[in-house]
Protein backbone atom coordinates (compact mmCIF):
# COMPACT_ATOMS: atom_id res chain seq x y z
CA UNK A 1 0.00 0.00 0.00
CA UNK A 2 1.27 3.46 -0.87
CA UNK A 3 1.71 6.04 1.88
CA UNK A 4 -0.50 8.92 0.81
CA UNK A 5 -0.16 12.60 1.58
CA UNK A 6 -3.34 13.68 3.38
CA UNK A 7 -4.96 17.06 2.74
CA UNK A 8 -7.38 18.11 5.48
CA UNK A 9 -9.96 20.57 4.13
CA UNK A 10 -12.53 22.01 6.54
CA UNK A 11 -15.33 23.98 4.91
CA UNK A 12 -17.87 26.40 6.31
CA UNK A 13 -21.29 26.84 4.76
CA UNK A 14 -21.06 28.52 1.34
CA UNK A 15 -24.16 29.76 -0.46
CA UNK A 16 -26.34 26.77 -1.34
CA UNK A 17 -23.86 24.25 0.09
CA UNK A 18 -24.07 23.44 3.83
CA UNK A 19 -20.75 21.56 4.00
CA UNK A 20 -20.11 19.75 7.28
CA UNK A 21 -19.50 21.70 10.47
CA UNK A 22 -17.94 18.70 12.30
CA UNK A 23 -15.87 16.80 9.76
CA UNK A 24 -13.36 18.07 7.18
CA UNK A 25 -13.03 16.67 3.69
CA UNK A 26 -9.92 14.48 3.34
CA UNK A 27 -7.88 14.01 0.18
CA UNK A 28 -5.53 11.02 0.13
CA UNK A 29 -3.01 11.87 -2.57
CA UNK A 30 -1.65 8.72 -4.23
CA UNK A 31 -3.26 6.31 -1.76
CA UNK A 32 -2.99 3.63 -4.46
CA UNK A 33 -0.35 2.94 -7.08
CA UNK A 34 -1.89 4.23 -10.32
CA UNK A 35 -0.16 1.66 -12.54
CA UNK A 36 -2.19 -1.34 -11.35
CA UNK A 37 -3.96 -3.38 -14.03
CA UNK A 38 -7.46 -2.92 -12.54
CA UNK A 39 -7.21 -0.04 -10.10
CA UNK A 40 -11.00 0.28 -9.86
CA UNK A 41 -11.35 -3.31 -8.63
CA UNK A 42 -8.43 -2.85 -6.21
CA UNK A 43 -10.09 0.25 -4.74
CA UNK A 44 -13.44 -1.50 -4.47
CA UNK A 45 -11.84 -4.43 -2.66
CA UNK A 46 -10.07 -2.13 -0.19
CA UNK A 47 -13.18 -0.04 0.48
CA UNK A 48 -15.24 -3.22 0.98
CA UNK A 49 -12.64 -4.74 3.33
CA UNK A 50 -12.80 -1.55 5.42
CA UNK A 51 -16.59 -1.52 5.69
CA UNK A 52 -17.46 0.82 2.79
CA UNK A 53 -19.29 -1.32 0.20
CA UNK A 54 -18.74 -0.05 -3.36
CA UNK A 55 -21.88 1.54 -4.80
CA UNK A 56 -21.02 2.75 -8.31
CA UNK A 57 -18.44 3.43 -11.03
CA UNK A 58 -18.79 6.57 -13.12
CA UNK A 59 -17.56 10.19 -12.94
CA UNK A 60 -18.42 13.25 -10.87
CA UNK A 61 -21.28 15.58 -11.80
CA UNK A 62 -20.35 18.91 -13.38
CA UNK A 63 -22.61 20.86 -11.01
CA UNK A 64 -22.28 21.68 -7.32
CA UNK A 65 -24.11 19.12 -5.21
CA UNK A 66 -23.94 17.49 -1.79
CA UNK A 67 -25.35 14.50 0.05
CA UNK A 68 -27.33 14.60 3.29
CA UNK A 69 -27.76 10.84 3.77
CA UNK A 70 -24.21 9.60 3.45
CA UNK A 71 -20.51 10.21 3.77
CA UNK A 72 -18.93 9.43 0.38
CA UNK A 73 -15.57 8.04 -0.65
CA UNK A 74 -14.43 8.69 -4.21
CA UNK A 75 -11.54 6.66 -5.58
CA UNK A 76 -9.95 8.07 -8.73
CA UNK A 77 -9.46 4.84 -10.66
CA UNK A 78 -8.42 6.24 -14.05
CA UNK A 79 -7.53 9.57 -15.62
CA UNK A 80 -7.47 12.98 -13.98
CA UNK A 81 -9.79 15.88 -13.22
CA UNK A 82 -10.04 19.33 -11.76
CA UNK A 83 -12.64 19.43 -8.99
CA UNK A 84 -14.23 22.11 -6.84
CA UNK A 85 -14.90 21.20 -3.20
CA UNK A 86 -16.90 23.17 -0.66
CA UNK A 87 -19.18 25.07 -3.06
CA UNK A 88 -18.68 28.42 -4.82
CA UNK A 89 -15.42 29.97 -3.65
CA UNK A 90 -14.30 26.69 -2.06
CA UNK A 91 -11.17 24.79 -3.01
CA UNK A 92 -10.17 23.78 -6.51
CA UNK A 93 -7.84 20.83 -6.81
CA UNK A 94 -6.46 18.43 -9.35
CA UNK A 95 -6.90 14.71 -8.78
CA UNK A 96 -5.44 11.77 -10.66
CA UNK A 97 -5.51 8.00 -10.69
CA UNK A 98 -4.58 6.66 -7.27
CA UNK A 99 -6.08 9.58 -5.30
CA UNK A 100 -9.03 9.16 -2.92
CA UNK A 101 -11.42 11.80 -1.60
CA UNK A 102 -13.43 11.29 1.57
CA UNK A 103 -16.33 13.73 1.68
CA UNK A 104 -18.42 14.02 4.83
CA UNK A 105 -22.14 14.49 4.30
CA UNK A 106 -23.00 18.04 3.27
CA UNK A 107 -19.71 18.66 1.45
CA UNK A 108 -20.20 20.34 -1.91
CA UNK A 109 -18.36 18.92 -4.88
CA UNK A 110 -18.34 19.20 -8.66
CA UNK A 111 -16.18 18.35 -11.66
CA UNK A 112 -14.72 21.36 -13.46
CA UNK A 113 -12.90 19.37 -16.15
CA UNK A 114 -11.68 15.83 -16.69
CA UNK A 115 -9.64 13.66 -19.01
CA UNK A 116 -11.64 11.53 -21.44
CA UNK A 117 -10.76 8.35 -19.50
CA UNK A 118 -11.76 9.71 -16.05
CA UNK A 119 -13.28 6.96 -13.86
CA UNK A 120 -14.34 7.15 -10.22
CA UNK A 121 -15.31 4.40 -7.78
CA UNK A 122 -17.87 5.57 -5.21
CA UNK A 123 -18.80 3.98 -1.88
CA UNK A 124 -20.75 4.75 1.31
CA UNK A 125 -20.84 3.16 4.76
CA UNK A 126 -23.59 0.56 5.25
CA UNK A 127 -27.04 2.10 5.51
CA UNK A 128 -25.93 5.39 3.95
CA UNK A 129 -26.57 6.69 0.45
CA UNK A 130 -25.70 9.51 -1.91
CA UNK A 131 -28.85 11.53 -2.35
CA UNK A 132 -28.07 14.32 -4.83
CA UNK A 133 -28.99 17.74 -3.47
CA UNK A 134 -28.48 21.03 -5.32
CA UNK A 135 -30.85 23.37 -3.50
CA UNK A 136 -30.28 25.19 -0.22
CA UNK A 137 -30.44 22.71 2.65
CA UNK A 138 -33.82 22.16 4.27
CA UNK A 139 -34.23 21.72 8.01
CA UNK A 140 -34.50 17.97 7.33
CA UNK A 141 -31.27 17.90 5.32
CA UNK A 142 -29.39 19.87 7.99
CA UNK A 143 -30.70 17.51 10.67
CA UNK A 144 -29.63 14.46 8.66
CA UNK A 145 -26.14 15.91 8.11
CA UNK A 146 -25.73 16.76 11.80
CA UNK A 147 -26.86 13.30 12.95
CA UNK A 148 -24.70 11.23 10.62
CA UNK A 149 -22.01 9.74 12.83
CA UNK A 150 -18.44 8.95 11.94
CA UNK A 151 -18.14 5.44 10.49
CA UNK A 152 -16.02 3.03 12.56
CA UNK A 153 -13.35 2.58 9.89
CA UNK A 154 -11.45 4.67 7.37
CA UNK A 155 -12.26 3.45 3.83
CA UNK A 156 -8.59 3.35 2.80
CA UNK A 157 -6.69 2.45 5.99
CA UNK A 158 -9.19 0.76 8.29
CA UNK A 159 -9.39 1.34 12.04
CA UNK A 160 -6.26 3.51 12.29
CA UNK A 161 -6.70 5.66 9.21
CA UNK A 162 -6.72 9.44 8.83
CA UNK A 163 -10.52 9.61 9.07
CA UNK A 164 -10.38 8.20 12.58
CA UNK A 165 -7.91 10.95 13.57
CA UNK A 166 -9.55 13.92 11.80
CA UNK A 167 -13.21 12.97 12.35
CA UNK A 168 -13.10 12.67 16.13
CA UNK A 169 -16.88 13.23 16.64
CA UNK A 170 -16.27 13.36 20.38
CA UNK A 171 -15.05 9.74 20.45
Amino acid sequence: MAVPTILVLPFEERGLIPNNPRFPALVYQQAFRPDQADLAATMEQRFEANGWPPAWRNGIFDFHHYHSKGHEVLGIARGSAELALGGEGGRELNVRAGDVLLLPSGTGHRRLSASSDFLVVGAYPPGQSGDILRDPPTVEARTAISRLARPPTDPVSGRDGPMVQHWSDGL
